[in-house]
């Protein structure tokens, strides 16, 4: 059995960064990732000579096979440990998971961690609508010319169904990040919004609307993890990773053991255990937020709302800052950006500058604890993270 305390305080993020947001014509995927992974180097007051493991996503930009080698080759590293990941939304996660374990095994002493890609305008139009139909079992649902905005929507529908959830509700998860984007500088969108201009907003899959789907970016974010012990010596307040989870139920909807009960409940679990905490003592969370119903998902199956009351804990403007549990306080992928993997990656960027503190009206008051959670899929792979500014 699994020692469930392995990873804790073992490690911390010790740097991180974010590209250019939004249209950024003049750097390709590679450009954004080396752009962000700079300024998490900067951000740590470490060389990229101080670099000896790289841990990339995918990227549906760029035609590298082996992209962790080539943004290598790009940014001139020559780590001994270098890999690309592949679990979707899910991916940063997991990837802090690996370069963890790597750490801790003494197989790398800092390893950095980058996803993005320029989808907006690096793709186009067309070819970004194109590939969210590309997706679903190839014999049992693509034929039937499912979506992922198609796949979430049934998730949001018989979410609906089975708890009462509305449409209102689905609308306040959007304008409660779009209020935290407002207050982000880099984030790309920041005009407030209301609910009634979410309910108005064009029709993608019903239930949801535009406003309710996360945005297409160019960009990138990074971060650099190492030991505990070196982390005291650097230049920032170190975050501390005291406990991580995985889960995986399914990959393709159709066999998805249930559309009301995911994976997050388990993942969850597992990094509480780890951290030796629970939710009452989480100060804020980055929850993966790529359609409105899934940070409501996930904020209940994560124990911070009881079964069918995630739409109202928004509704009632509990997931601001300054409420109960501030949530996705940079903007989320609703509203601050969102590449592959890079939405999910941002939640960790911005959980570690909370934990800094000196965010501003964003700053979450007090904030010591913080949860992330990346899921991947249609809510298939998923990854629960709890950081800390002390070591517990």
């Amino acid at each position: 059995m699994a020692n469930p305390t392995a990873l804790k305080n073992k490690t911390a993020i010790v740097g991180v960064g974010e590209s250019d947001i939004g249209k950024v014509p003049n750097l390709s995927g590679l450009g954004l990732n080396a752009q962000a992974s700079k300024r998490a180097l900067a951000d740590a007051g470490l060389k990229v000579s101080d670099i000896d493991g790289l841990l990339t996503a995918y990227s549906f930009t760029e035609p590298y096979t082996m992209l962790g080698s080539s943004l290598c080759e790009y940014m001139g590293l020559q780590p001994s440990l270098c890999a690309s990941m592949v679990a979707g939304g899910a991916s940063p996660g997991i990837m802090l998971r690996h370069a963890a374990q790597a750490i801790a095994m003494g197989l790398a002493n800092t390893v950095l961690v980058c996803a993005g890609e320029n989808r907006a305008t690096g793709l186009g139009r067309d070819a970004a609508v194109a590939m969210l139909t590309q997706v679903g079992h190839p014999q049992f649902e693509q034929p039937y010319g499912g979506s992922i905005p198609g796949y979430y929507a049934m998730v949001a529908r018989r979410y609906m169904h089975a708890y009462g959830t509305t449409r209102k509700q689905l609308a306040a998860v959007a304008v409660n990040t779009r209020a935290h984007a407002v207050l982000h500088p880099n984030a790309q969108m920041r005009t407030p919004i209301t609910v009634e201009e979410v309910l108005s907003s064009k029709p993608i899959a019903d239930p949801l609307r535009m406003l309710d789907c996360c945005l297409v970016s160019d960009c990138a974010g990074a971060f650099i993890v190492t030991s505990a012990e070196r982390a005291r010596d650097l230049r920032h307040k170190p975050a501390y990773l005291l406990g991580i989870g995985e889960k995986h139920t399914h990959e393709h909807l159709m066999c998805a053991p249930s559309l009301t009960h995911f994976g997050a409940a388990q993942s969850g679990r597992i990094a509480f255990d780890m951290a030796g905490v629970g939710p009452a003592d989480i100060d804020f969370a980055e929850l993966y937020d790529c359609f409105t119903i899934v940070p409501i998902v996930e904020l209940e199956e994560l124990g911070f709302a009881e079964r069918g009351d995630g739409g109202a804990f928004f509704e009632a403007g509990h997931a601001r800052i300054g409420g109960k549990l501030p949530i996705n306080t940079h903007g989320g992928m609703l509203s601050h950006a969102h590449a592959g993997a890079a939405g999910g990656l941002f939640g960790i960027v911005e959980a570690v500058r909370q934990l800094r503190g000196g965010e501003g009206e964003r700053q979450v008051h007090g904030a010591e604890l913080a949860l992330v959670h990346n899921e991947g899929g249609i809510l298939s792979s998923h990854c629960t993270v709890i950081l800390s500014n002390l070591t517990n």
